[in-house]
């Protein structure tokens, strides 16, 4: 398996440049959190990544785990050394509060981290992701009482997080949750069975917090009776220590397609007297403190992607250049295959593609901490909310959506190699592919963006970005990084993007309008913003550029493949977008 290299320069370069990281740091307060602070996080988080977690990928891919009699789960050898030096190096703590030992840095500065680790080896790095999503929900949503009980360990990472919200009859309709909490003087005890819990029991922590979705005996109907529960594998004694055993454990362990090192669990509550809990929130509004965690989740979800396509790419580019087959237009004999045009094509895509999504990622975690920022007024808040609101989905749908080609290309490059384990980038592309399922399926990603992100508004979300990139546009127009043409064929896009958005608004009065579209309405409006975002990138890279700079020059040379092979499918999005509803629904059930 190659190794792992993380691009800390391109990482750097597009957390700086194109997402407007110290704009924002600025703004934020962050103002000592200059660029030696970053290059310093980046590197030892590339050391870490590169030494510690990804020689594990592998082996934890095919050691799998084990389910013991007693309920327990056995990580693969290595993990739970590794999560221990996780711990020691203060990893977990990096954007969370002082207050509860965290190290006060920006959202963003952590996003670059968490995609190393993602890359690295994305089974082990869904544990942090989960545990900080859980944090993000205490967080914002706890009691004084239980912050203060539960916050310091999870953010020092020495207790871990889950999210428990599935159940087998559910799915994604959360309104159908079964799970009971009953009032139990100062806590609640908690009774029902989850399905699909991301490190819902491991060896690598002390202790675990599970958020778990219950309804009160007296909740009303559907998504409005919801509640939500801190509910601890070792309830605290009064040290703040692991002590007596809740009532919940694993069932088994869910025998997956790809992420074989990351134990996807059946939870099991009450079996006994009932799992004691602690509510976060009010009662019944445990949807919305849920959403806390789920909507960054989803961000970090779309990071995935960028994570394991950037693995793949990077697995690609060192076969590529090794294996030699067949006599290259121009050359005289055997050719490195890189130097065969349709092989240069994918290596360009993927790269492309992992550069876009960098870039789409990277400007959504910046917009969390700008929606947050104590130096700006109210309404730029309120704007800033509105533009992550809008990011979200595309973040999480198309960089996922990227990753399930950009993995597959990468096993097209190795060819017949590429389809047998022992090369490992079959891995990446069998780990991708959960990535559109979960945190919300893409269609549950696209109907978002439709429903509450253009819908509710009266599109005035995407009337803004509509016209920040229609003002990109003009603003460059004459500029020597960016070709005439290269720019029109934008500007042809954001024109897509507008249409799109004045479609989805009046195809109202057909109910099936807008599952039919979202999912096109979703790519081509992602797909648009990556490419300003590539635009912007360019921008960038030419005025640094002296000539003498490779990475720059490589950059350009990225942004025009983007421009030229990837936006054009915004013509085919359009296209079905227009064609609605008709021909998807006309055919009989009768006749599938």
């Amino acid at each position: 398996m190659a190794e792992y290299r993380a691009p800390t320069r391109d990482m750097a370069f597009i957390l700086s440049d194109v997402a407007g990281f110290h704009d924002m740091a600025k703004a934020c307060g962050h103002e000592e959190v200059g660029d030696d602070l970053v290059t310093a996080i980046l590197d030892e988080a590339a050391r870490f990544s590169g030494s510690v977690l990804a020689p594990l990928n592998g082996s934890g891919d095919r050691a799998g785990l084990s389910f013991g009699s007693d309920h327990t789960i056995t990580t693969p050898a290595g993990f739970a050394d590794a999560y221990r030096q996780y711990v020691d190096g203060g990893w977990g703590s990096l954007q969370f509060a002082p207050a509860f030992g965290g190290q006060g840095l920006p959202f963003s500065l952590a996003i670059p981290v968490q995609e190393m680790w993602h890359a690295a080896n994305m089974a082990w790095g869904l544990c942090p992701l989960l545990s900080q999503g859980a944090v993000e929900a205490l967080s914002e949503n706890a009691s004084e009482a239980l912050k203060a009980e539960l916050l310091p360990k999870m953010v020092s990472g020495q207790w871990t997080g889950t999210m428990n919200l599935t159940e087998p009859q559910a799915g994604s309709d959360l309104a159908t949750i079964r799970t009971t909490a009953e009032r139990d003087g100062a806590h609640y005890r908690i009774r029902g069975q989850k399905i699909f819990i991301t490190w819902g029991e491991h060896d690598m922590a002390e202790n675990i917090v599970h958020l778990v979705l219950a309804r009160l005996p007296d909740a009303p109907a559907g998504v409005r009776g919801i509640s939500l529960f801190a509910v601890p594998k070792y309830l605290p004694d009064a040290q703040g220590e692991p002590g007596e055993r809740n009532d919940c454990h694993a069932v088994s362990i869910e025998h997956k397609l790809g992420i074989h090192a990351s134990p996807t669990c059946v939870m099991s509550y009450g079996d006994n007297d009932g799992a004691i809990g602690y509510l976060v929130g009010e009662e019944n509004q445990g949807l919305a403190c849920m959403f806390t965690m789920m909507n960054n989740a989803r961000l970090t979800v779309g990071l995935q992607g960028v994570a394991v396509a950037d693995r793949a790419y990077q697995a690609a580019r060192d076969y590529v250049f090794e294996r030699q087959q067949g006599v290259a237009p121009g050359a005289t004999g055997a050719s490195a295959i890189i130097r065969h045009p349709d092989v240069r094509r994918m290596m360009m895509t993927m790269k492309a593609l992992t550069e876009a999504g960098r870039c789409l990622a990277y400007s959504g975690c910046v917009g969390v901490d700008l929606a947050r920022a104590r130096d700006l007024d109210e309404d730029q808040r309120r704007y800033h909310r509105r533009r992550v609101e809008v990011m979200t989905p595309l973040v999480k749908g198309w960089c996922t959506e990227m990753a399930q080609e950009v993995t597959s290309l990468a096993v097209q490059c190795h060819g017949g190699m590429g389809f047998v384990e022992e090369t490992g980038v079959a891995q990446y592309y069998r780990d991708a592919r959960i990535l559109p399922i979960y945190e919300g399926t893409n269609g549950i990603q696209a109907m978002d963006l439709v429903g509450r992100k253009t819908l509710r508004d009266q599109g005035q979300g995407m009337t803004e970005l509509v016209a920040e990139m229609r003002g990109f546009a003009e603003a460059i127009a004459g500029d020597a990084a960016v070709t005439g043409e290269r720019l029109d064929r934008f500007r042809q896009s954001v024109a897509f993007v507008d249409e799109a958005v004045r479609l989805v608004l009046d195809g109202q009065a057909d109910a099936n309008h807008a599952g039919s579209v979202a999912f096109n309405y979703l790519m081509l409006t992602a797909t648009t913003v990556a490419a300003w975002l590539m635009l912007q990138s360019a921008q960038r890279a030419a005025a640094r550029d002296d000539g003498s700079d490779p990475f720059l020059q490589g950059k350009r040379v990225t942004v025009n493949v983007y421009i030229d092979q990837i936006l054009p499918r915004c013509a085919g999005y359009l296209s079905a977008i227009r064609a609605g509803s008709e021909a998807i629904m006309a055919m009989a059930d009768d006749s599938f």
